[in-house]
């Protein structure tokens, strides 16, 4: 057990996941299992691990300070912008790629090329234009691609090293994923290699039609602002286009697609007897073609459409090809989100899918659930069986590959997750390193109100110093799109339970518009961003002073969000100070006319006048403020705008209402560093004691 403060701890082993196993790749034999994990639980630094479940043993491959002699790890302002996209705060080894039977892996460390041969253990440098971002092994493994900041296509084939594409002017990138891909779509690469190794597929855009904001740094005013393209609602987004390049003949075709389609939203290689597919999207999100490409050719056919009155929502590991050349991908009722085959739903009603894991011979292995609060791994057969693999309520997510099933798997019974590789009824645990918190988070799930909202609930659990009755409550939710705060995972309680030590009632609430309880309740938010989110907010506080009566003092109800969550927390303040008496206003979306294009789009339109926008902004209601509130962000946020922050301050201050901001000079919208991390913690309940007279 840590002697370190909750905060501090938290802070420093960035909550509580370093030393965890991740980024798993399993051989397509089956038998090993390669892994990227830290020395431990607060050492930030990936070494590469490989698991052989014949012998049972583990062995390192690459530990990144081996290869540092000169010193500290150098990271590029463009992979830092990468790892800010992908949600990464770790250093050395975060991501890899390898070939197709997983002999040989490719790495980017300090911007240098790295190969790994497991074969023979040997590390070697191969030539490359540094800083290296994104390096793509080829499946035969007879070469890499990889990116670099000057926007150019390059391949090293461990001898030597050339530019495949190379951009024709400024604001021209080859190879890259642009910002609302890696941002919005969670499409982190912009470059594809062929099953048979004979062809790279390569994104070029075109940003010079897209905005350009100005990232300065007011703490240090000598140093030059960054600039950086950011389309806003209702501006240009990036031109892009997509090509086939032939290895052998140095030759290119370009990858045609319909110019109404605005984004490219995934590249699926394919296997080697079946052509790679293309999913593209309309800007509106409510059409989209599956086309299969003819890479001889640049060609490509439409072989599926799909539509959406509201929009189409991505899931992860769709589309694919079956081993019969099944096509599949997943279908919105109303009510469910169903695994298809050739456009027909396979999976049960209620049965939520949330990611395609892996399709083969056998059938398809896929993440869903039939309650919001959990995550289940299923298998489903070609002949219509239908199993759940994962066994025991919880959070359970899942890589498979020949035979092999990796299982990760969280629970409210312990902390951190557990790794389990399962083959042949043979089941072998990988280690974690992961600290555990010193609060012991006992939430108590709840379904508040008319519509059962998932809810969670934790109190003090040193009720002699703290009774149970007349408690301040701290709200805390995220309550957007896309992501859950109440999952059947101990660690996403830690915090909230070492609040809650400290004489608080914490209540974490997932609203409409939330992941994973039917296409329908994520709808809900069409055309309204704010209406719906912050009525299930007070609904569930509403409804726990019935459950509980005596249990919460009404007159100290605070609310605190980040992101989403703070856009949220300064709704409930401005809009219903009659149940929220102060709030924190985390990294807020204040007028989501000055967020991006692909995300604000699809519920609000691509007209930023609409009124849509302004029923969902803060801004207009500035003079409704009537309770403290408290304003933090990054002055270096790349993604919600620290202009977001300045302009409700300023709204605020026009009106005459006084107001707290805390601005984080060089923060994103991580707070990864340490020292950030841990006193905003603290600072944040000094706020909410004052602001509700504790």
């Amino acid at each position: 057990m840590s002697e370190l403060p909750f905060p501090r701890h938290s802070a420093r082993t960035l909550r509580f996941s370093l030393g965890a196993p991740r980024n798993f790749t399993i051989s397509p034999d089956g038998q090993r299992v390669v892994y990227v994990r830290s020395g431990s639980g607060i050492d930030r630094t990936g070494r590469l691990f490989e698991l052989d479940l014949n012998s049972k043993n583990t062995r390192e491959i690459v530990n990144p300070l081996d290869l540092l002699k000169s010193g500290d790890e150098k990271i590029s302002i463009e992979e830092q912008a990468r790892r800010e996209r992908a949600r990464e705060a770790a250093a050395g080894i975060t991501n890899y790629s390898s070939d197709a039977n997983l002999k040989k892996i490719a790495f980017a460390l300090s911007g240098k090329l790295y190969v790994a041969n497991l074969e023979d253990g040997k590390v070697l440098q191969w030539p490359a234009q540094e800083p290296v971002i994104d390096p793509q092994f080829a499946p035969d493994e007879s070469a890499v691609g990889y990116i670099n900041p000057s926007g150019e296509m390059r391949l090293s084939d461990g001898v030597s090293d050339r530019a495949i594409f190379t951009p024709e002017k400024a604001d021209v990138y080859y190879g890259q994923a642009e910002f609302v891909a890696s941002e919005e779509m969670d499409r982190m690469h912009g470059f594809w290699w062929s099953a048979d190794s004979k062809y790279l597929i390569v994104e070029r855009f075109d940003e010079s039609g897209v905005e350009k904001i100005w990232i300065s740094d007011p703490a240090n005013p000598e140093s030059e602002p960054r600039s950086v393209r950011y389309p806003k609602v209702g501006t240009p987004n990036v031109v892009a286009s997509l090509f086939a390049y032939h290895l052998e003949s140095k030759s290119s075709q370009e990858i045609k697609w319909a110019k109404e389609h605005e984004y490219l939203v995934s590249v699926n290689s394919g296997a080697v007897n079946k052509p790679p597919l293309l999913m593209t999207i309309d800007r509106a999100q409510r059409h989209a073609h599956i086309r299969a490409i003819n890479l001889s050719d640049g060609s490509s056919t439409v072989i599926a459409e799909m539509s959406d009155p509201a929009w189409i929502t991505l899931v992860s590991g769709s589309p694919q090809w079956g081993p019969a050349g099944q096509l599949i991908t997943t279908f919105d009722t109303a009510t469910t989100r169903h695994l298809a085959v050739d456009g027909n739903p396979v999976t049960p009603d209620g049965l939520q899918v949330d990611r395609i894991v892996h399709v083969d011979r056998n059938g398809i292995t896929f993440e869903g659930t039939f309650e919001a609060t959990s995550l289940h791994v299923y298998w489903y057969g070609w002949g219509g069986e239908l199993e759940e693999i994962s066994k025991g309520d919880g959070v359970h997510m899942a890589k498979a590959a020949a035979d092999t099933l990796l299982l990760l798997s969280r629970s409210l019974d312990y902390y951190g997750a557990k790794v389990e590789v399962i083959r042949d009824g043979m089941r072998i645990e990988i280690e974690s390193f992961a600290e555990k918190p010193e609060v012991d988070a006992k939430p108590e799930l709840l379904n508040l109100g008319e519509r059962k909202l998932r809810s969670a609930l934790l109190l003090p659990q040193n009720p002699s110093k703290f009774p149970h009755q007349n408690l301040p409550l701290l709200v805390d939710p995220y309550g957007g799109p896309s992501h859950l705060r109440n999952i059947k995972a101990k660690n996403a309680f830690a915090e909230a339970q070492w609040i809650a030590n400290l004489g608080f009632a914490v209540l974490i609430t997932d609203g409409r518009g939330t992941p994973n309880r039917g296409p329908e309740w994520e709808k809900a938010v069409l055309n309204d961003l704010s209406a719906a989110p912050l009525a299930d907010q007070a609904d569930a506080v509403t409804a726990l002073f019935q459950l509980r009566p005596g249990l919460i003092d009404p007159e100290k109800v605070g609310i605190r969000g980040w992101s989403f969550g703070g856009y949220l927390a300064g709704l409930a303040a401005l809009r219903r100070p009659d149940i929220f008496k102060c709030a924190i206003i985390g990294a807020p979306v204040t007028d989501f006319r000055f967020y991006d294009t692909y995300y604000t789009e699809r519920f609000l339109g691509a007209v930023a006048d609409h009124q849509n926008y302004q029923q969902s902004s803060l801004l207009p209601d500035a003079d409704k403020l009537s309770v403290p509130v408290m304003i933090i962000h990054g002055l270096a946020d790349d993604n919600v705008l620290v202009a977001n922050s300045l302009h409700l301050s300023s709204a605020l201050l026009a009106a005459g209402k006084a107001h707290e901001v805390l601005p984080l000079t060089g923060v994103t919208h991580m707070t990864s560093q340490e020292v950030v991390a841990e006193n905003l913690m603290h600072l944040e309940l000094d706020f909410l004691k004052r602001s509700l007279k504790i």
